[in-house]
């Protein structure tokens, strides 16, 4: 997990299959360094205004057309308990480049900041994030994220990130910490999610990789796929993870649970047959 609380940097998107994420670390990764905390479920909750103004600004127009976007959302490692560490955050993108800034608090003074505007720290920073709060009127809980990430750094110039993602998974109801990390499938199968994260040109022996394998850059956003899923498109039958509340899903612990959704909590999720 990281404990930067500043970034300014690219961030790449790739949407590749087991079979290419294992072949790209076979040939990465004499040059790459694995992450010290391992793989860790990223529970991530946006906030947005009741009209979800921030999300369908960012859907509704390209980059080309409005250079600048931002995104306001509260993340934590793992299902938090009030006492533990969350990230208060405030994601901006203008013309392809990544800024975010982020403070690092407990989950039950990130929850009385929403609640009742009560600022977490007087620092830069979460003035900075405030400032952007207010503006949209102290947008609230909208939407819930949710994936296993591991992390490579590259061993020469550790700003260069690499990170895979699966179990990819959201949920538009029961927005608290509190109903775990149940949610419907982003993607119908076992695709993951690479992103690259740089502050400069990737290294030679990178650029190789990706084009040896077939790995081409996508325009993706994991909120804004889950939101046309749920809004924009045909309603299909649904895949579902459920997940016992508070246990960080790890690898090989998906469950296969047969079923369909009723309107139950998150925890008790069903899935069909995956």
């Amino acid at each position: 997990m990281e404990n930067t609380y500043t970034f300014k940097r690219k961030e790449n998107k790739y949407l590749i299959t087991p079979q290419q994420q294992s072949a790209l670390l076979e040939m990465t990764g004499e040059h790459l360094r694995e992450d010290e905390f391992g793989e860790s479920t990223v529970c991530n909750i946006y906030l947005d205004t009741p009209s979800n103004h921030l999300i369908r600004e960012s859907i509704a127009v390209t980059e080309e057309d409005r250079p600048y976007k931002e995104k306001l959302r509260i993340r934590a490692y793992g299902i938090p308990e009030k006492d533990d560490k969350v990230f208060i955050e405030l994601k901006k993108k203008f013309k392809g480049i990544v800024y975010k800034r982020r403070i690092a608090t407990t989950l039950s003074k990130a929850e009385s900041y929403l609640k009742e505007g009560r600022l977490p720290e007087e620092s830069q920073i979460m003035k900075e994030i405030d400032y952007a709060m207010r503006k949209y009127g102290m947008p609230q809980p909208s939407a819930m994220v949710f994936y296993e990430r591991k992390a490579w750094f590259d061993k020469d110039q550790p700003s260069l990130r690499i990170t895979f993602d699966r179990n990819t998974r959201y949920r538009m109801d029961d927005l608290s910490y509190e109903y775990g990390s149940s949610g419907k499938l982003l993607f119908p199968d076992d695709t993951r999610i690479l992103e690259i994260k740089a502050c400069g040109a990737y290294p030679l022996w990178l650029c190789r990789a990706l084009e040896d394998l077939d790995i081409r850059k996508q325009t993706f956003s994991k909120i804004a796929t889950a939101f046309k899923k749920e809004y924009y498109k045909e309603k299909t039958d649904e895949q579902y993870i459920r997940i016992d509340n508070r246990e960080q899903l790890l690898p090989g612990h998906l469950p296969r649970v047969p079923g369909v959704r009723v309107r139950v909590r998150a925890s008790c999720l069903l899935c069909s047959e995956l």
